[in-house]
């Protein structure tokens, strides 16, 4: 009998599926687990300056977006290669943080899933955000054995300029900047507004901060502020430049929902002069 237990739990402990939101206790119990790779996105200057030890620095605004269109992901072949350098493979575990705005780890995470590597989950905290001590740091920098990671796109987690525009007042679009922006009173792009029918659920409410940094807010709290959204019918997500929008991703989709990030998001749509604009609210029909 112990000995099925003592199996029962080294399989729960090899094959069990990432949490979401890794915790600081989480990720110390499995901080030397052999698969376990973890990843910084913050800028260069600040991984140098003290991370956390092992950690990989991939800085999400110069290697998470196509170098010839800030709008798009990276090509195929480049994520393939950027991953396999991190030391990362089918077989990893990775948990990635950021610094004190947790979106850009967020569009790692998307990213990940889109690439059909599910077992990746966001630190709760952003780096330096827990009791002195708890976690090794160091200004060390790792290399990482080179491993061949092989992509298995699911494409149901991404959607396009075309997907988008079909679904205006058809299917459930989400807009995840801020009010102000969604409303038309402020934008990156030349025009001002959002896309016909959307909703605005920044992504910014997923977190608090505080002067330490950021903390993920927990399910239960987030599962409130989506609650009028139907778990049975698709959601198109957005924002400026898919990582509000990520991070409303890695929500949804753990509190059950069918969504799906718009790559180009607010900078391709509200770039493009033939699309469509509006500045009025929409509310949630009940």
């Amino acid at each position: 009998m112990k000995k099925i237990i003592l199996f029962m739990f080294l399989y729960i402990s090899l094959f069990a599926k990432m949490p979401e939101i890794v915790s600081v206790e989480w990720l110390k119990k499995h901080y030397n687990d052999k698969d376990l790779v973890i990843i910084d996105v913050r800028d260069e200057k600040a991984f140098k300056k003290a991370h956390l030890k092992k950690a990989v620095n991939i800085p999400s605004l110069e290697k998470l977006f196509d170098k010839n269109n800030q709008m798009k992901l990276p090509k195929l072949s480049y994520l393939k290669e950027l991953f396999s350098k991190a030391g990362i493979d089918n077989n990893s575990k990775i948990v990635v943080y950021g610094g004190k705005n947790p979106i850009w780890a967020a569009r790692f995470y998307w990213i990940s899933e889109i690439l059909g590597h599910n077992d990746v989950g966001l630190l709760k905290v952003s780096f330096g955000n827990w009791k002195n001590g708890e976690l090794p740091v160091t200004t060390e920098i790792y290399k990482p054995k080179y491993k061949n990671f092989i992509p298995k796109v699911d494409n149901s987690k991404l959607a396009t300029m075309l997907s988008t525009y079909l679904a205006i007042n058809k299917e459930y679009i989400i807009d995840g900047r801020p009010y102000e922006f969604y409303i038309g009173k402020k934008s990156h792009a030349k025009r001002y507004g959002h896309i016909p029918s959307a909703l605005n659920y920044p992504g910014s409410l997923t977190y608090d901060v505080t002067k330490s940094g950021s903390v993920i807010k927990s399910f239960e709290s987030l599962a409130k502020l989506y609650k009028d959204l139907p778990k049975d019918e698709p959601i198109i997500l957005y924002c400026e430049d898919g990582a509000d929008a990520a991070m409303n991703f890695l929500v949804l989709q753990k509190l059950g929902y069918q969504v799906s990030v718009y790559d180009g998001s607010w900078l391709e749509w509200g770039n493009n002069p033939n699309l469509p604009v509006e500045k009025t609210p929409r509310k949630l029909k009940k």
